[in-house]
C-alpha cells in the first residue's frame, strides 16, 4: 500500500528521530521523486560549541534515497541502505537543509543492472547546505539493489 504524500510527509516529520531532532520534510513531490529536509539549529540538535551536531545532519539525510528509489522501482524490489559517509566542510548554524532527487535515467539504470537478479550499489550524494546556500557537508550514500527472484528472475 503506498501512502498519500501528505500523509507520509506526516509521518516523517512525527518520527521520533527527526522530531526530536527538529528534521522537518518540507516537501515530497507526488511522485517520490523529490524532496527537501531542513533542520534549525536548536536545544536537541546543537553540539558542545554551539553548532549542529554531526549526527542530526547525517540523520535528516538518511532514509530518502533509500525510500524515494524503493517507492520508483515497487515490490519487485529490495533496496537497502549499504554504507554511508558524511564529509563536514564547514560548521552549521541556523538553518540547514537538503534536496534529494530520483531521477528516471537512474531508476533505468538500476532496472537493466538488476534484471538478472544482480545486486546493483548506486552511489548517491546530497549536500547539506546553509541558509546562504554555502556548503556545511556532503552525504554520500551507496545502496543496495537487487530484484526480488519471486519477481522472475531469468
Amino acid at each position: 500500500m503506498k501512502l498519500p504524500i501528505w500523509l507520509a510527509k506526516l509521518l516523517f516529520n512525527l518520527w521520533p528521530p527527526f522530531l526530536g531532532a527538529g528534521i522537518r520534510v518540507r516537501r515530497l513531490s507526488p511522485d517520490f521523486r523529490e524532496a527537501e529536509v531542513s533542520m534549525k539549529l536548536g536545544l536537541g540538535n546543537r553540539n558542545y560549541v554551539g553548532t549542529h551536531f554531526g549526527g542530526s545532519l547525517y540523520a535528516m539525510t538518511d532514509p530518502f534515497y533509500m525510500l524515494m528509489l524503493l517507492r520508483q522501482l515497487g515490490r519487485d524490489y529490495y533496496v537497502w541502505d549499504k554504507s554511508g559517509s558524511i564529509d563536514y566542510v564547514k560548521p552549521g548554524r541556523g538553518v540547514v537543509s537538503a534536496r534529494f532527487a530520483i531521477d528516471q535515467a537512474l531508476v533505468d539504470e538500476v532496472r537493466k543492472a538488476t534484471a538478472n537478479g544482480d545486486r546493483y550499489l548506486p552511489e548517491l550524494s546530497v549536500d547539506v547546505v546553509d541558509q546562504q546556500g554555502e556548503l556545511v557537508a556532503r552525504v554520500r550514500k551507496t545502496l543496495y539493489v537487487r530484484r526480488k527472484k519471486s519477481a522472475g528472475n531469468r
